[in-house]
């Protein structure tokens, strides 16, 4: 099926799925023109550079950077009437939605935790994010090649919960942590395809993990566990789309894709396909007992790290460092 040339969405491999946005392909007989990244940085230096797009879909934690930058311009709340159905939690900051408008359509939230083989990786020894840095697992982990993910981690192994605040010491522990822990990796993960090859092929058997690789590696009947309740717990994100300036295609097509995206029949596609839970309370009520959901997505009993808005400048602290210890420094 040709895609539609009057919609460009640039998004994250996996997101293409037609039952994640029905309504849009019910209405215009095709899907939009999609354009994929694999990381939020990636997303973020290429719309910068001058890649034109209509909307895109980066998680919480960048969206300051796309306000700052220029690149993002406020929704119509009034052509989107599910926005009153969204779980205020996700819109709960200025700067999503302050006095200039509302920047920040909050869709989709996962999980970051431990992914492990069941068959050769013992329950208690991912009981502790110290699993990581456990010699017996030298050349047996991988990390996702995301410096928010990865500093998600760090922290959390090192007692930090809360990003938002964080000292020079915290950051120095998180990092010598870090440095631990890259020894053990066998390879940082682009996407959660890379990911599932990775731990199908048998060449890691844990993980740090979005919910993502999870149905994939199902797929394959692959003994795969989700530990979000280590002893120093695990962390959760959100994403959502932003509206670029400077889009080529139909306004009236963007906001089709934001209501079906928005619909109560989106929450299925959405678990099925990528493993996540939905921003609309309406949508999400209806998988609400799906056991995936119970499982993957509910409150858990620990400690989290939410990967909310941060500092820009310690963000890209962080960014700087992580590059430096793939490297070997």
């Amino acid at each position: 099926m040709a895609a539609d040339p009057d919609l460009t969405v640039f998004d994250w491999a996996g997101f293409e799925e037609p039952v994640i946005f029905q309504g849009y392909m019910d209405k215009h007989g095709n899907s939009p023109t999609f354009a994929f990244y694999g990381d939020d940085d990636e997303a973020f230096q290429k719309l910068s550079s001058g890649f034109r797009a209509d909307v895109a879909h980066p998680c919480s934690q960048m969206v300051s950077k796309y306000r700052d930058a220029g690149l993002i311009e406020p929704w119509d709340p009034a052509r989107i009437p599910a926005v009153a159905d969204i779980d205020p939690r996700f819109l709960d900051s200025e700067v999503f939605r302050d006095a200039e408008g509302l920047w920040y359509i909050p869709t989709d939230f996962g999980a970051t935790a431990v992914a492990y083989n069941t068959e050769n990786v013992p329950a208690e020894d991912v009981a502790t994010l110290q699993v990581f840095v456990n010699p017996a697992y030298q050349g047996r982990t991988s990390l996702p090649d995301s410096a928010d993910d990865v500093w998600a981690l760090a922290y959390l192994a090192t007692g930090v919960t809360d990003w938002t605040e964080v000292t020079d010491e915290q950051f120095q522990a998180a990092a010598d942590w870090l440095r631990q822990a890259h020894q053990n990796v066998t390879a940082y993960w682009a996407d959660p395809a890379e990911q599932s090859q990775l731990m199908a092929s048998g060449a890691v058997d844990v993980a740090w993990s979005w919910n993502d690789a999870i149905p994939l590696l199902q797929a394959e009947n692959y003994p795969i566990g989700f530990q979000r309740e280590a002893a120093e717990g695990s962390s959760t994100f959100f994403c959502g789309f932003v509206n670029l300036k400077g889009g080529q295609g139909s306004d009236d097509k963007v906001y089709d894709f934001i209501n079906a995206w928005l619909a109560p029949e989106a929450a299925k596609g959405l678990l099925d396909t990528i493993g996540y839970g939905h921003t609309n309370t309406k949508a999400l009520a209806t998988v609400a007992d799906d056991p995936r959901v119970i499982a993957n997505l509910s409150p858990i009993d620990g400690p989290v790290l939410a990967q909310t808005p941060n500092d820009p400048a310690q963000r890209e602290r962080q960014l700087a460092e992580f590059e430096k210890i793939k490297a070997g420094f």
